[in-house]
């Protein structure tokens, strides 16, 4: 199990600052003179989890020379974002109470989820099979 994970090493670097910036307490916009849209929150819990993904399909591709997948990958994938996801709201309720926990933030997480796993399938099914040089 740990030889694998020397291949998400961009996926697990990606996953710490992921944490660490939904856990950061909010910047002060007023104060500066910019806000942000209405939304853009989830906008980037989106954002986040769609490189998560990705990072985490690259780093199975380079472990198993191959483009293949198999369907128990993606509901490994699945898992381990929604763990990530869930973990994060509930940190943000329990132990940062300056963050809001919301379920829409685990929504749009999902979201980002989905839209990784449907590009990864949808750009590598003509790949499939196909070993890596």
């Amino acid at each position: 199990m740990f030889k694998s994970l020397r291949y998400q090493y961009l996926s697990i670097l990606w996953a710490i600052f992921v944490v660490i910036l939904c856990e950061m307490p909010p910047i002060g916009t007023d104060k500066v003179g910019f806000t942000f849209f209405e939304g853009f929150d989830k906008l980037a819990h989106t954002g986040f989890f769609f490189v998560l993904t990705v990072f985490l399909f690259y780093g199975k591709i380079r472990q198993q020379a191959s483009y293949s997948y198999r369907p128990l990958t993606i509901l490994k994938i699945l898992g381990i974002t929604l763990f990530l996801g869930a973990g994060i709201e509930l940190l943000q309720l329990k132990v940062f109470t300056y963050r809001s926990a919301e379920w829409w933030d685990l929504f749009a997480d999902m979201t980002g989820v989905g839209m990784g796993i449907f590009s990864y399938i949808f750009l590598h099914r003509v790949r499939f099979n196909e070993k890596l040089l």
